[in-house]
């Protein structure tokens, strides 16, 4: 059974999680996600443990102990939602464009109904 660990003290490595549920049972591993980036710790991990009873009794007894400081949150880790993700990319428009033949706008004859006022 995979199991969610949140609210984790940035200073707690791998080795410290893996340590916290061995005390549970059997723990086949255990990672604390980090940035990309940085290195740092996002503040949440995943332990894998292959007794699903023994990962009940760890979940039961170390959600909201206090850990390095920190009330731990601990539940059974549940998959991704199907589709979504990533948020995507929408090309945009922004105004302009279009356009296309307007026929004939030329700025013709000023006198164009053939009316004259010099007629008078």
């Amino acid at each position: 059974m995979n199991i969610y660990v949140g609210n984790l003290s940035w200073n707690l490595k791998d080795q410290d999680l893996l340590n916290l549920f061995s005390a549970h049972g059997e723990v086949s591993s255990a990672k604390i996600i980090t940035d990309k980036f940085t290195g740092r710790s996002k503040g949440f991990g995943f332990v894998e443990m292959p007794n699903d009873d023994q990962a009940q009794a760890a979940i039961a007894a170390m959600n909201g102990t206090a850990v390095d400081g920190r009330n731990v949150v601990v539940n059974e880790s549940r998959p991704k939602p199907e589709g979504g993700g990533g948020g995507g990319y929408k090309k945009r428009s922004f105004g302009g464009g279009g356009g296309g033949y307007r026929g004939n706008r030329g700025g013709g004859d000023y006198n164009r109904d053939g009316f004259n006022n010099g007629d008078f």
